[in-house]
């Protein structure tokens, strides 16, 4: 389905119905052909764009999945690149991918899970992209906790993110039409698959970077075409971080939308 390498309807069907671990483990061979895989020039323009704050000593890629991120991340750092993921089988994608990849620093692939990350305060860049839809609202600030927690004072938590579609917009409704098939197979069937779309967006997220001390800059990304209203958001932590968790509210609820209208965000600059 989508790519003659990728995985046909019926593997996209097994997938859905298995956990969110072993959906994913039965993905990854097949991961990179599918659309769920976040485009390269998205990749690319973080790494354009992240240079300036360049080189970092440890970077750190959270759902690393297949790699993408860790191999732009490696010539950014100087000592090692670290990716987590809860998918055994993405990771065993991901050694493989970033095995070659430019530049010189330590390539270190991790099983865990981004809400209970195994590192103390070590990190001086983390990025996650594509993942942000398998944490659920209401944990939203507990990951944020904890990347500030793996971050050292100055360190940069990178990601992009948008404001929420228009009510007309095809997108939208798209987006909503699959969350409610999720939220409907997870409320019949366990275990759960989670992966939701309308989450960690603006201008609710920076509130909650901004609960757990980190500084945030939003900005264009610059690319054009379907792509053009993406956001960066650089959340720098703070040397004097203090958290303040609280009920996060930077998405849309992960169940069926009772209304036909949703809440336009207001425009972020930088």
């Amino acid at each position: 389905m989508f790519h003659p390498d990728g995985p046909s309807f019926y593997e996209l069907m097994v997938q859905a119905m298995s956990s969110t671990e072993r959906g994913y483990d039965l993905l990854a061979p097949k991961f990179d052909y599918t659309p769920f895989r976040t485009p390269q020039e998205i990749i690319d323009a973080v790494g354009r764009r992240l240079q300036p704050f360049g080189p970092f000593r440890a970077g750190l890629d959270i759902c690393c999945g297949t790699g993408v991120a860790m191999a732009m991340l490696r010539p950014l750092c100087a000592e090692r690149v670290v990716g987590i993921d809860f998918s055994q089988g993405m990771l065993d994608v991901c050694k493989q991918q970033t095995a070659d990849a430019p530049g010189t620093a330590r390539v270190e692939c991790v099983y865990g899970d981004a809400l209970h990350m195994p590192f103390a305060e070590q990190f001086d860049v983390a990025v996650c992209f594509g993942a942000h839809g398998h944490i659920l609202r209401k944990d939203e600030d507990r990951f944020v906790r904890e990347v500030a927690r793996v971050l050292r004072p100055g360190g940069r938590f990178v990601f992009v993110s948008s404001g929420s579609p228009r009510w007309w917009s095809p997108v939208l409704w798209a987006a909503r039409t699959f969350n409610a098939i999720i939220w409907l197979r997870n409320y019949l069937v366990d275990p759960p698959f989670i992966m939701y779309y309308l989450t960690f967006m603006l201008p609710g997220v920076t509130r909650i970077l901004r609960r757990h001390g980190f500084d945030v800059d939003v900005s264009e990304l610059g690319l054009e075409g379907m792509w053009k209203g993406l956001k960066l958001v650089v959340a720098t932590r703070s040397s004097l971080a203090v958290s303040h968790p609280v009920a996060a509210t930077s998405g849309e609820p992960a169940h069926p939308a009772m209304t036909m209208e949703a809440s336009r965000s207001p425009e972020i600059s930088s």
